[in-house]
């Protein structure tokens, strides 16, 4: 945990309660103004002096239709009064009334955090903003809890995490992610126009759709220069993002739990506790905007952010549901030739499971198919000199399976409504404490009978009949309950396995967000292995999540179109992965396969733990190119593609970044050994062609 840079200037200076967190470079100061009310007044670049951050100053009213209220860019805005922004807090109370009047009530700074204390003029609400910096990375961390301190129940209509006050400019653009399934993770720039753009999902999950995450622009920042602010949501569930730029200049950006068709019925003396949301600036562009959310991720966020990611081969697209202990031995021997980790048979090994339509729930062993059970495929596996895993979904339910005939009434439905299925598969409740511990005990039992240290945990189909017989509380709270099991379930595994690294996939990148991240290693970016689409998916994923997270595989999709040298190429900038057919594979392919491999074992280090620099944009672009530097920027790898351009041409030279411009550095296959300085401003030119790839080393030979 990271102490706070926090301070408020002594009485004498300001007569009101003044806040100002400061990173290593960044400055974020609020106060109260003259009228009482919580004011954001600055967040930008750190000032030398507390004195220099702006005071809250006295808003005159426009008209009647404006009251000061309404003009004031207040920190976190409760709905009430004669204000029309959005509110981060809407609540009824117990006789009707829903209007909120926030007053300010007291702060102190407990572990490092700042806790800010409001409360409602009239009724018993309590309202605690939470303030965490993390000086290195230049981020500030902010939650909210509310509590009910009186006899009567309150119902949240909305509880959002933060509302980010950004200074407006003349061509503010948003930075922000769109997909669908299996082109997940596309980027968009737009400009802002007065009103409310949004961005959201109401699928259970993150969703392939949307991402919780932002960049804010004046309309002139670039890969390596202006002025970016940029943020976060670290939540797995249906959540909300709002940018709204009003008519007096104000860019507000909204991030939390989305309030459609939620509810929360807050009993008396009960407390509830909003995600956090991380929000940054810098002054370096979108590159560095990245870097700081990388480093925050592999050192603040991911369990194992520090180690290596092994080599993986995967068996789905081999075998799919025909699993054979035979087969997959076949498979792994194959593997362990070409220098893979860690094994990982997919789906259909459980019992019963033969085809899509059955047995999801069912998690041991199928005695058909393992007759002696997953021992024998597991040591001779780790006999090779590989790590064992396995794929799971913990989360879905077939009708046609034991679990589901023993109790239907564990999914997620309406009685009154069919209950629609997906991929043939139902979702499980797992807001429900009895579905929780079934969870929990039979896939502890698995990892305690096996010697598993790999789980990859799927969730193939997003939320239809939100339904909830028999709630504790309103059925509305499905949406914060089941993320919340989800949380439960994953969280007591993992403190039971430690030596497990787990990978998040919901049919690709359905669920790839700061708090899935907080219990897997990593994410299945997309279902979509074609190289040249990973090119751009992987580019638009690497906006927020450093390259130790990304699991990339290298299929037969495109075989006979794509060189297998470019599609290792591809998914070597992320953690290295295998999924084609092995045994269908030439011994010209599996030559290629083992000299990549070697070749990215290499240079992984640098990859996993090293500042990315997106060099040339892979997006609508067939020339593009992608860097990694190491933290002492003692030696670099790079990246470059090109797939189809309609004639012959010579490609611009790629220009280097992140290296010691005094340093002398060589490329490898370029004859020389230049500057930092000269790579980075005269270049390194290639020469390839369509759908060629080269990656290549860089070292420093003297500072």
């Amino acid at each position: 945990m990271t102490t706070p840079l926090l301070s408020s200037p002594p009485p004498s200076a300001f007569p009101t309660p003044f806040w100002v967190l400061e990173t290593d470079h960044t400055g974020y100061a609020f106060g109260l103004n003259p009228d009482g009310q919580l004011v954001h007044t600055y967040w930008g670049p750190r000032l030398p002096r507390q004195e220099d951050y702006p005071r809250p100053e006295a808003i005159e009213e426009w008209s009647s239709f404006n009251r000061p209220v309404h003009l004031i860019t207040e920190e976190y805005p409760g709905e009430g009064g004669p204000k029309y922004v959005e509110p981060c807090l809407k609540v009824q109370f117990a006789d009707g009334t829903r209007d909120l009047a926030l007053q300010y009530a007291g702060a102190e700074t407990v572990d490092g955090v700042l806790n800010l204390h409001l409360r409602d003029a009239t009724y018993p609400l309590a309202v605690t903003l939470h303030y965490r910096t993390h000086p290195a990375h230049d981020l500030i961390e902010r939650w909210v809890t509310l509590s009910n301190e009186g006899e009567d129940v309150m119902v949240l209509d909305r509880a959002w995490s933060a509302q980010w006050h950004v200074p407006a400019g003349e061509h503010d653009r948003l930075s922000h992610l769109t997909g669908r399934w299996a082109d997940e993770f596309q980027l968009h720039r737009e400009l802002l126009t007065q009103g409310v753009k949004v961005l959201e999902s109401r699928r259970l999950t993150t969703s392939h759709h949307h991402n919780p995450w932002f960049a804010l622009d004046h309309g002139q920042a670039g890969e390596e220069s202006g002025a970016v602010w940029f943020g976060v949501l670290a939540w797995s569930g249906n959540w909300k993002l709002t940018a709204e730029v009003t008519d007096f200049g104000q860019n507000r950006i909204s991030l939390g739990v989305n309030d459609w068709d939620f509810v929360w019925r807050l009993q008396p003396g009960e407390r509830f506790e909003t995600p956090a949301s991380l929000g940054g600036f810098t002054a370096r562009g979108f590159g560095a905007a990245s870097r700081h959310l990388h480093d925050f991720i592999r050192q603040g966020v991911v369990p194992r952010g520090g180690e290596l990611r092994r080599v993986l081969y995967n068996s789905w697209e081999a075998t799919t549901f025909d699993v054979t202990e035979a087969g997959q031995v076949e498979l792994a021997e194959i593997a362990a030739e070409l220098g893979v980790e860690l094994f990982v048979v997919d789906d259909g090994w459980f019992h019963g499971r033969d085809a899509d339509t059955r047995a999801l729930g069912d998690w041991w062993p199928d005695e058909k198919k393992f007759p002696n059970g997953l021992q024998p495929l597991i040591e001779r596996v780790k006999a090779l000199g590989m790590e064992f895993g396995l794929w799971v979904e913990p989360e879905m339910v077939n009708p046609d399976s034991d679990l589901y005939r023993a109790h239907p009434d564990w999914v997620i439905h309406y009685p009154t409504r069919a209950r629609s299925q997906a991929r043939n598969q139902l979702i499980l409740n797992l807001g429900r404490e009895d579905v929780q511990a079934y969870l929990i005990e039979t896939l502890d039992r698995l990892l305690i009978e096996h010697d598993i240290t790999f789980i990859k945990w799927d969730m193939n189909r997003n939320v239809s009949e939100p339904g909830w017989p028999g709630a504790p509380g309103d059925p509305r709270e499905l949406w914060v309950r089941y993320v919340q099991g989800l949380y439960h379930v994953w969280g007591t595994l993992k403190a039971r396995h430690p030596k497990v690294v787990w990978q998040s996939c919901s049919g690709g990148g359905g669920r790839a967000d700061l708090g899935i991240l907080r219990l897997a290693d990593q994410i299945w970016v997309s279902d979509n292995t074609s190289a040249p689409a990973r090119l751009e998916i992987q580019e638009g994923f690497s906006q927020v999540f450093p390259a130790n997270t990304m699991e990339a595989w290298v299929t037969d999709a495109g075989r006979n179109q794509v060189p297998l040298e470019f599609r290792m190429h591809v998914s070597m900038a992320g953690s290295l992965g295998l999924g084609g057919h092995l045994a269908h594979w030439t011994e010209e392919e599996r030559r290629v396969a083992r000299r990549e491999i070697a070749r990215y074992k290499a240079v992984r280090h640098i990859v996993q733990f090293g500042d990315q620099y997106r060099l040339r944009p892979a997006q609508k672009q067939a020339f593009s190119a992608v860097q990694y530097v190491s933290k002492d920027r003692s030696e670099a790898v790079l990246f470059a593609f090109r797939t189809h351009i309609a004639r012959p041409t010579t490609l611009p030279p790629v220009l280097l970044r992140g290296l010691d411009e005094a340093g002398l550095y060589e490329v490898e296959g370029v004859e020389g050994v230049r500057s930092g300085a000269a790579w980075m401003n005269v270049g390194v030119t290639l020469t390839l062609g369509d759908f060629q790839s080269t990656v290549r080393r860089i070292r420093r030979i003297s500072k």
